[in-house]
């Protein structure tokens, strides 16, 4: 198994561990279980410090190495799950209605706790790891909160790493972008308050569901029409609400959605299309139309200095074979991002056996990525941070 050892000997119990927290999902900031469950296996791993409660239920760990050395390494996991009801049929399902680690959260929180198990264990470094158990990844903005709360003040670090499971059948492959490797992400909504009026003499009415409906085609002409050809943006509209009854014309409805980005000016364009196009519509249909659009990630950043060394980590572990630099950007977006604008670091994308996409009720992670997620883990702290020879 391609592994440190001491990780290897604990798949069993990682496996265990992972099957726990996949069965007893928490939504962001509700992660209470899930960090209690963490913080008792770091005391019993020997870490060095536990630091509860950051960012609402996020926990960070110390772990100080052999040498007397003052660099610091970060490494982080995320903790939450989806609001979606599970339909994998693995016997370890979710047991909370409506709730699913559907993205892989509890495998990434596993495999961070199996890195601290093994460094705790081993303290083969010159130097410390602090270990950052972040909750809310899914667009709550659980790695802001954590920064605003002092994070990096309260415990520094020189640098950051972070991985993500990928459902793509290739086993053990590792894949990382250097530069922009994933999609900043804006969360809009829109609001339209017209005229209601009876369903038999909709005369009377200023439909709010019919200029909802007109604005969602109005939408996508910005990628089409507005935005250049070689840039990247995706503008989805993921939610349209509107009317109560059969024989009622709405008076409001509403839009909700996303736009992806790579760089800030597509972002501006795209928001300022936005709400040229509701202003236009608003005056053309004689109605009310409000806006709110606002940032939820950060272009995540990686470096390509360190995202050399996190190759380097992941060669050791899994064979230079299966890993790759070259993998293209994803409009997917991360949190880790907003972490990365403090601090530099590098994000890895680990594949597993399955092919279910992420965000499905079907997703299933193989455990057996657990300690090859840990082994990488571990491994860029020891390359980071090693030990000198006594003179």
């Amino acid at each position: 198994m391609p592994t440190l050892s001491p990780i290897a000997e604990r798949a069993e119990a990682l496996t265990a561990f992972f099957r726990d927290l996949h069965a007893h999902p928490e939504l962001g900031f509700q992660e209470t279980r899930t960090a209690a469950r963490v913080a008792e296996a770091l005391r019993a791993a020997g870490v060095d410090e536990i630091h509860e409660g950051i960012g609402g239920t996020g926990i960070v760990a110390v772990i100080r190495g052999k040498g007397q050395g003052n660099r610091r390494i970060g490494l982080r996991a995320d903790m939450d799950a989806l609001p979606i009801h599970e339909a994998s049929g693995v016997d370890y399902a979710s047991q909370n209605p409506g709730t699913m680690h559907a993205c892989g959260h509890d495998g990434h929180t596993t495999m961070l706790l199996g890195a601290a198990e093994y460094l705790a264990a081993t303290r083969e470094f010159d130097g410390t790891a602090v270990l950052i158990f972040q909750p809310a990844e899914e667009g709550l903005g659980g790695a802001r909160r954590m920064i605003d709360e002092g994070l990096f003040e309260r415990f520094p670090v020189d640098e950051a790493y972070g991985l993500h499971n990928t459902p793509d059948g290739q086993v053990n492959r590792v894949g990382l972008t250097k530069g922009a490797a994933m999609a900043g992400a804006a969360f809009f909504d829109i609001a339209i308050t017209g005229r209601g009026s009876h369903a038999a003499q909709p005369q009377h009415a200023r439909d709010a569901l019919v200029i909802a409906a007109t604005l969602v085609g109005q939408l996508q002409t910005i990628v089409a029409r507005n935005v250049p050809p070689l840039d990247t943006c995706v503008l989805s509209v993921t939610q349209s609400h509107a009317g109560t009854a059969y024989n009622v014309v709405p008076e409001t409805a509403t839009l909700a959605g996303t736009i992806r980005y790579f760089r800030p000016e597509v972002l501006e364009l795209a928001e300022s299309r936005m709400r040229t196009l509701c202003e236009g519509l608003a005056l053309a249909y004689g109605v009310t139309i409000e806006v709110d659009i606002r940032n939820a990630f950060d272009v995540l950043m990686n470096d390509p200095d360190l995202s050399d060394a996190y190759l380097d980590a992941a060669r050791d572990v899994v064979g230079a074979d299966l890993v790759h630099d070259g993998d293209p950007p994803m409009t997917g977006s991360e949190d880790f991002a907003d972490m990365l604008q403090v601090v530099p670091g590098a994000y890895l994308r680990l594949g597993h056996a399955g092919t279910v996409p992420l965000h499905n009720p079907g997703f299933v992670l193989d455990p057996g990525c657990l300690p090859v997620g840990a082994s990488i883990l571990a491994r860029i702290v020891e390359r980071r941070l090693p030990l000198r020879e006594a003179a």
